[in-house]
Formats: structure tokens, C-alpha cells, sequence
């Protein structure tokens, strides 16, 4: 059973307290201004908030120019709660416990295993055992747990996961372990959040994740566009070639057939006779000059551009960020793709690598967790604060 002090706040609550953070200090007479809110409504939410722990008196400002007194300057508390975010893949589980404004207390991983059915729940309580030792004391405890799937997931059940086995109902069975919300979201899902909140100041940002497999996360003003069923943004499973290599989900001639990492693998794997190709063994032969390396990272760049192209002409979103180990560590792969977006309706799209990297999809679950704990839906946060 969830706690009662995690119940959602009241909307003008939600208003004020997002307020307070967007201008990281404020006062009462400001906040009145911002949010359309008489004086007498902001001075008992604020008490309110005061109360929860969730907001301080920070210091005293400076007297208005037309004199009076001094005004009480209010700041949020970003360490009033906690989260656990977890990415669970085919072959790791990584994790990290964080406070609500994004401040990492700890990160572990779990590497080299083979993820199913049988064995997910022990890696995660295995995971949010080792996460929870290093909890600190705050007012409000552990909000949330967020669990990354690398698969399709409908208002939280797991409905496909191409590469690995898991149960539809786990978050059932993780809501019968832990006391705290648990949320179930697609991993590129949450990586777009994660730059959302955390890492980019735009409004509307489509975020690539390209791992084994190649999703887009689609966030429009703090809320995720997932449709119907939970299948918008799947776009490593639109056609690149008709009638080509056979794919999971399917379908043939699937973007993730050609252009993700394990795309990538495979490929360079029977040119080069050599096994065991991963992101490190890519990057280090195309930074030495390797031609078949090189041609095929450029390859899979057009490749990338043909997705992003689609995605731009769909939702014209303020931004495009590529969350790849393999462009993170070679940019100019990035100006390569870019150079590739000609048409008239997506050259200019501003396309980035990823400022979070690795730990996007982790933040995005701490996003999530921390969204609905506040509710505030369109909450940024800067990740130094």
C-alpha cells in the first residue's frame, strides 16, 4: 500500500512549487505575480510547503525600490526525497539512488548476465538492495522506483520485448515487495525525459537511443507522447529497405536491422573476421584510421539521417539528441548525419549527442518518479543544482 504522504498536491500547489524551482528564488510577492494568485493564496501554500519540507526560507532579499520591507527569498528543496531509477537491459541492470533534483548519491551495475523471466526480480531487489544502503535520511524517504524496459510497454505492463524474455505483470510483483510507487516506461522513453528534465532547455525534444536495438523518445512540454497502445516513437522498427533482413517484431527491412549497435557488431564482425566486435574494440579502430571501420560508421550516420529526417517531418521537436555510446565518443559522425538532412523540412534540425550519455535513461526515471511526487508535469531541473 502507498503512504499517504505521497497523495498528489493540489494544482495551484503544483503551480507555485514549480514556480520556486524554474527561478530557483523567488519571493512571496513575485510568486503572487508569476502564477496569477492572490497574496493571501500564495502565503498558505507557501506555508504548506514550508511545512512538507519541500521549499526553505533561504535568506532575505533585497527592500523593493519603492521602499517597504524586506522580502523572505524562497528556494526548493531538492533533497526533500529520493528516487531509485533502474535501466533493465538483455545482458545489465545499472542503477542509481538520487535526491528529487537530480544530486547522485550512488550508481552500481550488474554486467555480463543474461536477463529473463526467471532471473529479473532477484537482479533488481538485487539492485535496489545495494541502492537503498546508501540512502540518506531525507523527509520524505523513497518516492519511487523507475524500471527502464528495453521493449514495448502499454500504461505500464510489458506487451514485446524483441531481445529478452520478461514477465507482463512485473511491476504487480514489484509493487507487492517495495512500500514506494513503482513505475514500468520504455528505456528510450525515459532517456527523453532525462535530457527533458534534466539536460536540455527546450520545450519538444525527440531523443534516439541506439543500443542493441533503436527507439525514440518524444516529449512535449514534460509529457511523454507514447499513443494508444505505447508504440509512438518505435521508429527503429519503421523500413529502411522493403523486403529486407527479417526482424523480431515482424516486419522486414526494420531501421534496427541496419543501423543499431548490434547492427554495427555484426556487420564489422564477418568483414573483419573478428569476434566479439563491441562499441570500445569500433571506436578505437576507426579513431586509428581503420577504412572499413570508418565507411561503415558512416554508413550507418546516412542510415541515422533517414530516421531523423522522418522524425522531424512527424513532430518538429526544438531538438534531436542521439544517445549512443559510438557517436558520444566520435562527433564528427554527428556532422556527418547532419550534412545528410537535405530536404526542406528537416535541414536544420538541430541534432546533438546526448549531455547525460549513458545515465540519460536513469535520469529519466528519476524525472518520472520526481513528476508525479510534485506533480508538476513540465518540471525542468538543472542537473548541477
Amino acid at each position: 500500500m502507498i503512504h499517504s504522504k505521497y497523495t498528489i498536491r493540489e494544482n495551484n500547489e503544483a503551480t507555485i512549487l514549480n514556480a520556486i524551482i524554474s527561478q530557483k528564488e523567488i519571493s512571496r510577492a513575485e510568486l503572487s505575480v508569476l502564477a496569477g494568485l492572490n497574496k493571501a493564496s500564495v502565503s498558505a501554500i507557501t506555508k504548506k510547503l514550508l511545512e512538507d519540507e519541500l521549499i526553505h526560507e533561504d535568506r532575505i532579499g533585497d527592500a523593493a525600490r519603492i521602499g517597504g520591507r524586506k522580502p523572505i527569498m524562497l528556494t526548493f528543496n531538492g533533497k526533500a526525497a529520493l528516487t531509485l531509477s533502474l535501466d533493465v537491459a538483455p545482458n545489465y541492470v545499472e542503477g542509481l539512488i538520487a535526491y528529487i533534483d537530480g544530486k547522485v548519491l550512488y550508481e552500481s551495475e550488474i554486467r555480463g548476465i543474461k536477463v529473463s523471466s526467471d532471473n529479473v526480480l532477484t537482479y533488481i531487489t538485487e539492485m535496489v538492495e545495494k541502492l537503498s544502503e546508501h540512502a540518506v535520511e531525507t523527509p520524505h524517504g523513497i518516492t519511487g522506483l523507475c524500471v527502464a524496459i528495453h521493449g514495448l510497454v502499454t500504461q505500464e505492463e510489458i506487451i514485446f520485448t524483441p531481445n529478452y524474455t520478461l514477465p507482463s505483470d512485473l511491476k504487480s510483483q514489484l509493487e507487492e515487495i517495495y512500500p514506494f510507487y513503482v513505475y514500468l516506461e520504455n528505456e528510450a522513453n525515459l532517456a527523453a525525459l532525462g535530457e527533458y528534465t534534466f539536460g536540455s532547455i527546450s520545450d519538444s525534444v525527440v531523443s534516439m537511443s541506439i543500443h542493441t536495438g533503436i527507439g525514440a523518445g518524444i516529449v512535449e512540454n514534460g509529457k511523454l507522447r507514447t499513443g494508444k497502445k505505447g508504440i509512438a516513437g518505435e521508429i527503429g522498427h519503421s523500413i529502411l529497405y522493403p523486403d529486407g533482413r527479417k526482424c523480431p517484431c515482424g516486419n522486414e527491412g526494420c531501421l534496427e536491422q541496419y543501423a543499431s549497435h548490434q547492427a554495427i557488431y555484426s556487420e564489422l564482425e564477418q568483414m573483419l573476421a573478428l569476434p566479439g566486435i563491441n562499441s570500445s574494440v569500433v571506436i578505437e579502430r576507426y579513431k586509428k584510421g581503420d577504412p572499413v571501420v570508418q565507411k561503415t560508421l558512416r554508413t550507418n550516420a546516412h542510415h541515422l539521417s533517414i530516421a531523423v529526417n522522418n522524425l522531424a517531418v512527424i513532430y518538429e521537436p526544438d531538438l534531436v539528441v542521439i544517445n549512443s555510446s559510438i557517436y558520444s565518443q566520435i562527433p564528427e559522425l554527428l556532422q556527418v548525419l547532419r550534412n545528410n538532412l537535405k530536404g526542406k523540412f528537416s535541414h536544420g534540425t538541430p541534432v546533438v549527442s546526448s549531455s547525460l550519455k549513458r545515465k540519460a535513461t536513469l535520469f529519466g526515471g528519476v524525472a518520472k518518479s520526481t513528476q508525479n511526487f510534485l506533480n508538476i508535469q513540465n518540471l525542468k531541473m538543472n542537473i548541477d543544482s
